[in-house]
């Protein structure tokens, strides 16, 4: 779905389930994975502007767990600087995806998971993306707030913006509000810690459809939490985004401050794909992408030039392990700005 100041334009392509008939629609419900980061993220940033923490306050300050939180900002949380492990690269959480895909996880959980573990980097001394930062995150939030994270983010984020088909499902639901399209995915998740491409010859059945993928429409999404658990629609993403870039849910001054935040993840290199504060860049858009198993979403705007772009797919990663909704906005980018922009890997 894309909007331009020359009007609305939407292609869909494709069947909402494997071997099924019923074609996919903007209406069709859909995991956006990463992209709740930013809704985290705002949350976060409401409660700086209301005075209730400081973007330089310590982890340790909130959270007494966390080793090295007397040197670990709120910022660096939000801007994937913290160097705290990622749960989610571990063996323990997705061998457990595979065989107890129902499992309903707690934040507490995967927090400990990651916490033992080495830190990548001290704070501040490079970047890697961490869901471990945003469920942090998503429990400060609650703390400060006195609320549980799904009400804080229809109270923050979904009533003021009027996205009636998004919502954050309790962590008990597995299912989709109707209508949805189902997801799929050729690996299992362990797998995917190694490397998201089939083998050729894997690539070439699930080509020429010998090689079916698996339906991961109703593992339970609970393991992401504040970092992924989000659902919504193609029209809705399009206002979120706006809604983001266009300072809808923040002050001007700390809006400004957001999207200035947005630095090359490889500081060596400064053509690199930019993060900041729970947000990415791609080129000219800002946005975020989300993967889960069976869905990748990519969500951009560029407030500037009045672009807004939205792409969903429900396989994810594909055979060959690009992520589909991304590759396919990156065409379109490039067809519309005459080059190709890098972005985060953002699952």
């Amino acid at each position: 779905m894309l909007r331009t100041t020359q009007g609305d334009v939407s292609l869909t392509y494709g069947v909402t389930s494997a071997g099924g008939s019923t074609s996919v629609s903007l209406d069709n419900h859909i995991r956006i994975g990463s992209v709740t980061k930013t809704w985290t993220g705002t949350v976060i940033l409401q409660l700086v502007q209301e005075g209730k923490l400081k973007l330089e306050d310590p982890v340790s300050k909130y959270r007494s767990d966390v080793p090295n939180g007397d040197n670990i900002t709120i910022e660096q949380l939000l801007t994937m600087r913290s160097g705290i492990y990622n749960y989610s690269e571990t063996y323990e959480l997705n061998k457990a995806l595979d065989t107890t895909p129902q499992r309903v996880w707690t934040p507490e959980q995967l927090v400990a998971i990651a916490l033992p573990l080495p830190a990548y980097f001290g704070p501040g001394e490079g970047f890697h993306y961490s869901n471990t930062n945003t469920v942090l995150l998503g429990l400060i939030a609650e703390k400060l707030d006195g609320k549980g994270f799904g009400q804080i983010v229809r109270d923050r984020i979904l009533e003021p913006l009027g996205l009636k088909q998004t919502s954050f499902p309790a962590a008990e639901s597995s299912g989709l509000p109707k209508p949805f399209s189902r997801g799929y995915m050729y690996m299992d998740n362990l797998l995917t810690l190694s490397t998201t491409r089939l083998p050729a010859d894997l690539i070439a059945k699930a080509q020429d459809g010998s090689l079916k993928p698996n339906d991961y429409t109703n593992a339970n999404p609970s393991w992401t939490w504040a970092a992924g658990q989000g659902v919504s629609t193609a029209g809705d993403l399009m206002t979120l985004a706006e809604g983001l870039t266009d300072g809808k849910l923040l002050k001007p001054d700390l809006q400004k401050k957001r999207m200035d935040s947005l630095a090359p993840i490889d500081p060596d290199n400064p053509g690199a794909a930019r993060y900041g504060m729970a947000l990415a860049q791609f080129g000219p858009l800002y946005g975020h992408t989300g993967e889960l198993p069976g869905y990748n979403t990519f969500m951009g705007r560029d407030p500037q030039n009045d672009v807004t772009l939205v792409v969903w797919t429900n396989l994810a990663p594909s055979p060959d392990g690009r992520d589909p909704a991304s590759t396919i906005a990156k065409a379109i980018i490039g067809d519309l700005y005459g080059t190709a922009p890098t972005g985060p890997a953002t699952r």
